[in-house]
């Protein structure tokens, strides 16, 4: 959002996502239960210190961070606003006067502000907390929505890994030592976490999707999602194949440890000051991208998410809701939660911040870095994330790359000239690569003319060239 994009959701006027509130000094009740309609209709923008006939009459200069700060801290509040949503705001100067813009995306979830149930329309929020037949449409639109939301009635807690709440345990400590979690049971925690749900359709009760993928053991996910799997390949040196690879099909807390682990395998860290803390640029960089690609992915889809290491980039691939379509600017985006449920639950265990904070961050550190480059995400039915690596990196990987590649032909023909009748799996034992690998290695030496097969591939033998 920029002062532009703002002078033109200004210039619409009020709708059915668009509200103008009067705020001088401090937040009226109002505030909330516009937030809380927006997140239960298709979200929306709301503007402080402009009134309804569109004149930006501002708010007061000492009361911008107290307003500011009330927003993120109610939005927290279960009192306020139940079950709680992290908003933002920011400040805006037009016309000399401070405006601030609160963007609250659509939600997963049915909110109430106070105990109150409030729901959008044209003419602005009204409160359907007494319309039985209303709130039943609305949970209902809810779980169409979001796939993280639907319902298994036969899953019991004995089907989640107990190993996960005992990490999970320990992850919130780490962010808050009085974390409420501590003191549940793990029934309780995945009710507080908005796990556990009553499908509309069925009126049956159960955990969702979102606690399967979360905590799920991998016979529970296999059982739930047969397609479910996170690719983690390293292609420098084997352009064909690969280097490295993990196939990761186990629960999203533990399928974030295993990313973060392939990546500190197979790329240098680089550490700089911030605010007198020495930190990871590589950590603070791929916390961003691997939370991304695991929030953030349609898991109704079959499309495997995939972590690509190359020679001059790392990149990301996952199936994807759009909200729009083509290259992000991280100055002029609207992030848009695609499975919020998810994306709170990474949040209380310190894994990601707010949302849009991961595109930005990975801006920020990916110039630090890679000089001189810039990261880019890719909005689409496949979102992509591409990282840069240093130019110097590249060349390093490609030297490699060609090193390898000699080497191995070199030892391919060495062991033909020791033995005509060699087999392609001898071959692989010996050198150590897989068959495929050797078979690409044997076609390729072969188009370059220095060896040929004789025979069949059972009895025949291989003839070196003499050039």
């Amino acid at each position: 959002m920029n002062s532009e994009q703002l002078n033109h959701i200004i210039e619409q006027g009020e709708g059915l996502h668009v509200e103008f509130k009067m705020a001088h000094k401090n937040l009226s009740k109002s505030v909330f239960e516009t937030i809380c309609a927006f997140l239960n209709r298709n979200g929306g923008h709301i503007l402080l210190g402009v009134n309804d006939d569109k004149i930006l009459e501002g708010v007061h200069e000492e009361s911008v961070q107290k307003l500011i700060d009330d927003v993120a801290t109610l939005s927290n509040n279960p009192q306020k606003l139940n079950p709680t949503f992290y908003i933002s705001a920011k400040v805006f100067r037009i016309n000399e006067v401070s405006i601030i813009y609160i963007y609250v995306p659509e939600s997963s979830q049915v909110h109430a502000s106070a105990g109150k149930i409030y729901d959008r329309n044209q003419d602005g929020d009204f409160n359907i907390t007494n319309s039985p037949n209303q709130i039943t449409k609305l949970y209902l639109r809810k779980q169409n929505t979001y796939s993280e939301n639907q319902v298994y009635p036969h899953i019991t807690i004995s089907d989640f890994s107990q190993k996960v709440f005992e990490r999970v345990r320990l992850l919130v400590k780490v962010q808050r030592n009085n974390h409420p979690w501590l003191e549940m049971s793990n029934k309780e925690m995945l009710k507080s976490a908005g796990l556990y749900k009553k499908d509309m359709q069925t009126g049956k009760e159960g955990y969702t999707l979102a606690a399967v993928l979360l905590f799920g053991t991998e016979q529970l996910i296999l059982n739930v999602l047969p397609h479910f799997k996170t690719d983690a390949i390293k292609r420098v040196v084997d352009l064909d194949r690969y280097d490295d690879r993990d196939d990761i099909r186990v629960n999203l807390i533990e399928s974030y440890d295993r990313l973060m682990q392939f990546i500190a395998k197979h790329l240098p860290d680089k550490f700089y000051l911030e605010n007198d803390q020495r930190k990871s640029l590589r950590d603070l960089i791929f916390r961003e991208i691997i939370g991304n690609l695991l929030i953030h992915r349609e898991y109704a889809s079959p499309y495997p998410a995939k972590l690509i290491i190359e020679a001059d980039n790392v990149s990301t691939e996952n199936w994807n809701k759009p909200n729009g379509s083509g290259n992000i600017d991280p100055s002029n985006f609207s992030p848009y939660p695609k499975n919020p449920m998810i994306a709170k639950f990474f949040k209380e265990l310190g894994r990601v911040d707010e949302l849009g904070s991961g595109v930005r961050n990975a801006f920020k550190y990916g110039a630090l870095y890679a000089p001189n480059t810039k990261p880019t995400f890719i909005e689409d039915d496949i979102f992509e994330a591409i990282i840069p690596l240093e130019i110097i990196l590249r060349k390093e990987n490609i030297k490699n790359r060609d090193k390898q590649k000699n080497k191995t032909s070199v030892k391919i023909m060495a062991l033909i000239q020791h033995n005509t009748s060699i087999t392609t799996k001898e071959l692989a034992v010996k050198i150590g690569i897989s068959e495929k690998g050797i078979e690409w290695q044997l076609n390729k030496l072969k188009k370059e003319h220095k060896i040929k097969r004789i025979g069949s591939a059972k009895t025949g033998f291989w003839k070196l060239y003499k050039n």
